[in-house]
């Protein structure tokens, strides 16, 4: 990307020698850390873990490969957030998954407003992954305001909550939501509610096309 270690240390508030040991593989980097990398570098958590031929992109106008469920993640605990990317990858999940940290730049990534206002409305998630407790905008919110739009109701959306007895997660049901998955997110839980989703993409790279 053409970035210095110094700008990049300096982007995630981080010292140039951490970064430096970093990039050398002579330091374990924390998952605050990567959370601040990836702020710093404008990519998501999914384009860190990904290995060099895993087909994730951040180009917010790329079509996802082969066709398959563009993915918002909206999780605003970063070891929530990095525990669930790695169990993603390491079950071969080629989805192309953005992550975002509160509510409000979840409607700014939706809507195309805001740092993602280059983004066109026609590339937006087909699946929103949705935290209920979120700072500045609640996933509650966000949810009423997907489904209250014409462009956007038609998203599929699946709440993440920290337990099925969560006062929230029936107030999300009442506001169509489409299913919900109890913390922490990973590959078992995510396929056992996408078959009630109807979605016209396959959610993962066919076991064949994957690189070995």
């Amino acid at each position: 990307m053409g970035i210095s270690q110094e700008e990049l240390a300096e982007r995630a508030g981080l010292h140039r020698t951490y970064v430096c040991d970093i990039e050398r593989g002579a330091r374990n980097v924390s998952l605050k850390s990567i959370e601040k990398l990836a702020m710093a570098l404008e990519v998501s958590l999914s384009t860190l873990f990904s290995s060099p031929e895993t087909p994730v992109s951040d180009d917010p106008s790329a079509t996802p490969p082969d066709g398959m469920v563009d993915i918002l993640f909206v999780e605003d605990d970063p070891n929530d957030a990095a525990l669930a990317m790695a169990a993603l990858k390491e079950a071969n999940v080629f989805n192309r998954i953005h992550l975002v940290r509160d509510g409000a730049e979840a409607l700014d990534f939706i809507h195309c407003t805001g740092r993602y206002d280059k983004r066109k409305r026609s590339d937006g998630p087909q699946m929103i992954l949705l935290d209920l407790n979120l700072p500045k905008i609640s996933g509650l919110e966000v949810l009423r305001r997907v489904r209250s739009d014409p462009q956007t109701r038609s998203i599929s959306v699946v709440v993440l909550t920290a337990s099925k007895f969560d006062r929230d997660l029936e107030a999300s049901m009442r506001l169509g939501a489409d299913s919900y998955i109890v913390k922490p997110l990973d590959f078992q839980n995510l396929t056992e509610v996408t078959p009630g989703l109807s979605l016209k993409w396959a959610l993962l790279k066919p076991a064949s096309a994957v690189a070995v």
